[in-house]
């Protein structure tokens, strides 16, 4: 007989399963294959992406930025949802009656912290991005002291609603509050975190709809100086695919698993959530995939980083593969290497084989249009400011003097506005 008020710390995984509804299995069923299956996979896709992400941020000195360091949050975050996820694929089905309650908490504790972490990132990439905008820069000024006390406040708000179920937040001693899809659980902590996630997304619709009547109101105001130029009319396209992405997928992966998680907060007691509450986990996991493409392979120079790493790693595959063969191991090819009178060796091409040659080529190729592309954004900034100097001059502005270059207030106002045409062709390069 369960009496209220009494700590059930000594009872079984099981007996707070039964006490809630939810049906423990003790052998595998083909549903609980095709959520391990499904978990493995996307969960292996997010630790592979998510390294990536964050290896190319560290490699590339170009991205030793306030913002790219929020991205690399989001990806830390990311990768340790990768890791907590794997961690339940390992521990779910008939192994969960075989977990302590201490077992349990550490199950649910890791996806918790890496999920809230992940979430809180996307608030405070918004944030960023908004001061950018705002500032007219391509990257916010934002001290690096501030931007490392951010990203340590969001894993200190994190680890707290992780770990505040385990010494509790839970139902162990009140078991008529006790949640069905989380039964160790208490149904008020799953209304708290579905309704912080739902502040969350509500927060980043009102800044990123503030950037985008922001960009659009500079685009139109661009627009009575110069006559119809391509770049608006694409720039504010851009900008609206991008807000619909960033929260198109926001709201795709997380609202299910808010709905549910909600509504049995609320104890619904006709609403049956634990029929798709797996299936809704699991998309809200595949929200750490979906991060990675939103966020950070969306943005050009990121991309480039991605193939530059991956064209490395190539290259040292086939450079090891092929160095098991000994020159004159290879017909056809010239193993002689000849020393001229100055002493300097000299080694025949036919040296180098094909598998050597093209992954070589490759990075090549891949560093030249690095090279191209950062020519091209800067003789955008020139023409840009060039363009705007030469209408501005065409409107009977006076002509400064000597040591007055830029000076004048309509010199000023064009560069602002050249500066607005770099900003908003950067903030469509880079995936905004």
């Amino acid at each position: 007989m369960v009496t209220m008020g009494q700590c059930y710390y000594n009872k079984t995984i099981g007996f707070f399963y039964n006490n809630s509804g939810k049906e423990l299995s003790f052998h595998w069923r083909p549903k609980d294959v095709v959520v391990v299956a499904l978990g493995l996979t996307v969960s292996v896709l997010v630790l592979l992406t998510n390294l990536l992400v964050i290896a190319a941020i560290a490699s590339n000195r170009r991205f030793h930025q306030p913002i790219y360091y929020l991205l690399g949050n989001l990806a830390a975050a990311d990768l340790f949802a990768g890791v907590a996820y794997l961690f339940l694929m390992f521990h779910t089905g008939p192994r969960t009656a075989r977990l302590s309650l201490q077992g349990w908490f550490v199950r649910q504790g890791l996806l918790d912290t890496s999920l809230t972490a992940s979430v809180a990132t996307l608030l405070a990439i918004a944030v960023e991005r908004h001061r950018s905008v705002m500032a007219m820069q391509l990257h916010s000024r934002l001290p690096r002291s501030r931007v490392v006390l951010l990203i340590v406040g969001v894993w200190v708000a994190a680890l707290g609603l992780g770990l505040l179920p385990a010494h509790s937040w839970h139902c162990l001693c009140a078991l008529d509050k006790c949640s069905r899809m989380a039964p160790l659980l208490s149904r008020s902590y799953l209304a708290v975190w579905a309704l912080s996630s739902l502040l969350v997304f509500l927060l980043m619709v009102a800044v990123y709809t503030h950037i985008f009547f922001y960009v659009r109101r500079r685009v139109q105001r661009m627009a009575e100086h110069v006559s119809c130029h391509p770049r608006y009319r694409e720039t504010t396209l851009s900008l609206v695919k991008t807000v619909v992405i960033i929260l198109g997928a926001f709201v795709v992966c997380w609202t299910p698993g808010q709905v549910v998680l909600l509504l049995d907060g609320l104890d619904c007691k006709s609403c049956n959530v634990l029929a798709v509450e797996k299936y809704f986990l699991l998309l809200a996991e595949a929200n750490s995939l979906v991060n990675a493409v939103v966020y950070s392979c969306r943005d050009a120079e990121m991309r480039r980083t991605f193939r530059r790493l991956l064209c490395c790693l190539c290259l040292r595959r086939s450079t090891h593969k092929s160095a098991r063969y000994t020159p004159s191991a290879r017909t056809g090819a010239s193993t002689s290497i000849m020393l001229p009178e100055n002493g300097h060796p000299l080694m025949d091409s036919t040296l180098y084989s094909k598998n050597q040659i093209t992954p070589l080529m490759t990075c090549g190729c891949a560093w030249l249009n690095n090279v191209r592309d950062r020519i091209k954004s800067r003789s955008l900034v020139w023409m840009a400011c060039h363009h705007f100097q030469a209408s501005s001059d065409t409107q009977a502005l006076p002509a400064p003097g000597p040591g007055d270059v830029g000076s004048s207030p309509g010199a000023r106002e064009s560069v602002r506005w050249g500066a607005g045409i770099w900003l908003f062709n950067h903030l469509r390069f880079r995936g905004f």
